[in-house]
Parts: structure tokens; C-alpha cells; sequence
């Protein structure tokens, strides 16, 4: 049997062949060149930091560097030239003097600022008098400055008033956070956050929104808090009530310890005495929180009404007053005292005046006029006093009393016994 046709030995290709082919296409094949790439370093750059732009893939030993500012070679825009050989390095109309330009290639920009954020050309010229060219980008950052929250009311009544809080200040490239208590915002129809997260708004706040709040920001070089801001609610302060270790207390004893009980936070108390401020003595100390008054000894200046009063900044309210009541041992004994002395010292009066009073009636008894004109003597005629031998007027009765050495003495009259 013969072969096969020649067509049929067409359809196979020897290995050698295919071989060589790709060997011949892989010899012909022109390298690819590396192209020059700029590296920023840092690739995050803050403000007032200092940034490399680093070249790499440039052509070997080439004659010279380039650095331009923006995305074309242009000489108005030339920051400054190096030649490799001479290592002269020249600077150009846009040096701003804070550029360092090395025999590498590297852009050295010191304590770069914001208005150095754009684009950045290097133009390589080669040993053969060809240039390449890369252009690099710059994004300067600012360092955030510590944000600061502000209210449209420091003073919001509760359930009444909608606070909103912003914090500032505002800046480009940045994220707004709010904490609250040291958490993250709570989910509630009570908070809303404007659509960059500036500002938060509390409906209608309640004294458990009262914070303390923190507003966060945050940009890709640094990140900042504010100082906490807590909002004073305004709140009705309920009535307190008073209690007494002892409200009956001897003089010189003690201690008293009074107490105002409430059960608000954040207020602050104050204590009454008599319906006025209490002037407190040496006797007389409030714990650190003025909720305890202790008082010891006691002293009868004591007594009386206390009252405690608590209150916030727009509030107070005033527990009904207590009375302590102070007793000592000389009360029984001087009303004693007081009450004889009284009682001698008016009947002392009273003898005094029935004796003056006797003495004056007995030393008149002898001016007054007989009380008949029918008596007579022996002759049927009346006997006056006159008649009488060695008749003297009375002294009045104030002479007794002054000179007890007077002869007062009071005459008598009477009938004669006439025989017929």
C-alpha cells in the first residue's frame, strides 16, 4: 500500500519549525522602556511638614533635571534646573525658596503650606539631547484645629426648647463625629444631623440630653476633639422636705443635725433661718453639699423656724419650715423668782398706802366740823374749840413724813359734865 497523498502530509508542521518562529519573533520584539514615575513622600502630606518628590525609572547618567510647577513645561513656571556634571543647580521665577533640588532628581519643599497642593512636572534630558517628562500631584492637608461646639441656647427649659449644636469650624475635606456621655449618638427622633454632620439638632431636649457632648473631626492627616459642652437644662425644681435628729433639745446639748432631703441633681442649697438667710456661727457646720446643717451645742438664740431651699438656674422651691424648739433649767426657777418678787413688792404698796392713808385721816380728825351743833354745856351753850386753853392748828401730814420730830397731836373735844 502506498502513503498517503501529498495534501494529506501538507497538514502537519514540524516542531522545529514552529519553534524557531517564535524564537525569530521574540528576538525581534523592541524591550519596553520604563517610564519615569514621582513618588510623594509622605503620600499623606500635612501642613507645615516637609514632602520628597522622588524620581524614579530616569534614564542613566542623563545631563540634567528640571522641575516645573503645574502640568507643562513652561519657562515662566520653572522652579529650578540641576546639571548633572557641574552639579550647578539654578533656581527659576517660580522658586518660592522653600525648594532644594538634588543632583537625583529629587524635589525637596519645605514646611509645605496649602498653596503648594497642585502639580509638579520633572523634565529629564538625556545624554542623546531627548527629554522625558513625569508629572506628579501634591495634596497638602491641613492639621484640624481643635473644634469647638456652640448652642443657639445655653439655658433650654425642658420639654419645651429645641437646642442645635455646631461645631466649628468649618473646614474643607473633613468629617464631623458626635459623642455623647463618652458614646456614640444614640438613635432617636429627638436627634437630627444635618447632612454634613456639622450640626446636631435635640428636639425638645430633656435633662438627659444634657450631655456632656463631643463634636469630632477628621481629615486624612489628623484627627480632633472638642473640649465637652454640657447643655444646663432648665428644669421645675421639686418642693424639699426637712428632717431634725431632735426638734425638743436642752440648751448646751446637743448635736442637732438637720437635714434637706430632695432628689434632684445639680442644684445647689441654701438654708433659712427665720425666713432669712442663715448667718452660720461657730457652733454651726453644713456638709460639703449643704444638704446637712449640724448644730452643737445648742444655744436658745436657737430656736425657731429652718427651712432649706433648692434650686437650679431657673428654679427653687423651699420646704415648709421646722421649728426646733431649745429648754433650760433657769426658766422655771426665774418665773419663781419673778412672780414673788411681784407679789412683795405689791403688797409692800398696798401697806404703805393703807399707812399713809390712816395716819392722814388720824391727824385731819381734829379740822374737820363737829358732826352736831345740839350739843351744850352746863349753860345750854355750844363749847367750840377755840375755847379751848393751849389750842394749836394740826401739822399737815407731810411734816410727819419729813420731820418725824413734830409735835403733832390731835385735840379732843367732848361735853362737860355740869351738875344743875
Amino acid at each position: 500500500m502506498e502513503p498517503p497523498s501529498g495534501p494529506a502530509s501538507r497538514r502537519h508542521v514540524p516542531w522545529n519549525r514552529l519553534l524557531l518562529a517564535v524564537s525569530l519573533l521574540t528576538f525581534w520584539t523592541p524591550p519596553t522602556t520604563a517610564q519615569p514615575t514621582i513618588e510623594t513622600v509622605p503620600l499623606l502630606a500635612a501642613e507645615g511638614s516637609d514632602v520628597l518628590l522622588l524620581a524614579h525609572n530616569v534614564t542613566k547618567n542623563p545631563l540634567g533635571y528640571a522641575w516645573y510647577r503645574g502640568e507643562r513645561v513652561d519657562n515662566t513656571q520653572l522652579i529650578g534646573s540641576c546639571r548633572v556634571a557641574t552639579n550647578l543647580t539654578t533656581k527659576g521665577p517660580a522658586h518660592s525658596g522653600s525648594e532644594t533640588l538634588y543632583p537625583n532628581g529629587t524635589l525637596l519643599i519645605q514646611s509645605v503650606t496649602q498653596e503648594d497642593t497642585g502639580s509638579y512636572t520633572l523634565l529629564v534630558t538625556k545624554d542623546d539631547l531627548q527629554t522625558e517628562r513625569q508629572t506628579g500631584h501634591l495634596h497638602v492637608h491641613p492639621v484640624l484645629p481643635t473644634p469647638v461646639i456652640t448652642s443657639n441656647n445655653s439655658n433650654p427649659r425642658e420639654h419645651k426648647d429645641t437646642v442645635v449644636l455646631t461645631c466649628g469650624p468649618e473646614t474643607q475635606n473633613t468629617s464631623y463625629m458626635w459623642w455623647i456621655s463618652n458614646q456614640s449618638l444614640p438613635k432617636s427622633t429627638r436627634l437630627e444631623l444635618s447632612e454634613d454632620k456639622r450640626t446636631l439638632k435635640v428636639v425638645t431636649v430633656t435633662r438627659k440630653e444634657k450631655g456632656p457632648y463631643v463634636c469630632e473631626t477628621r481629615n486624612p492627616v489628623s484627627i480632633s476633639h472638642s473640649d465637652p459642652f454640657t447643655l444646663d437644662v432648665l428644669y421645675p425644681v421639686v418642693r424639699p422636705s426637712l428632717q431634725a435628729s431632735n426638734i425638743t433639745v436642752p440648751e448646751h446639748e446637743g448635736p442637732v443635725v438637720l437635714t434637706c432631703l430632695t432628689d434632684e441633681t445639680g442644684v445647689s442649697i441654701r438654708w433659712l433661718f427665720k425666713g432669712q438667710s442663715l448667718l452660720l456661727a461657730e457652733r454651726m457646720t453644713l456638709s460639703s453639699d449643704s444638704s446637712t446643717l449640724t448644730i452643737d451645742p445648742v444655744s436658745r438664740e436657737d430656736a425657731g423656724g429652718y427651712q432649706c431651699e433648692v434650686s437650679n438656674r431657673g428654679n427653687s422651691s423651699r420646704s415648709g419650715p421646722l421649728r426646733l424648739r431649745v429648754t433650760w433649767r433657769e426658766n422655771a426657777r426665774a418665773l419663781r423668782v419673778g412672780a414673788i418678787t411681784g407679789i412683795v413688792i405689791g403688797v409692800l404698796l398696798v401697806l404703805t398706802l393703807l399707812a399713809v392713808l390712816g395716819c392722814f385721816i388720824f391727824l385731819h380728825r381734829g379740822n374737820w366740823p363737829p358732826a352736831s351743833t345740839s350739843g351744850r354745856g352746863p349753860s345750854g351753850s355750844s363749847v367750840s374749840q377755840a375755847s379751848l386753853p393751849d389750842a394749836r392748828p394740826p401739822a399737815p401730814i407731810y411734816q410727819e413724813l419729813l420731820h418725824p420730830d413734830t409735835d403733832v397731836y390731835c385735840n379732843i373735844s367732848h361735853k362737860a359734865d355740869v351738875g344743875p
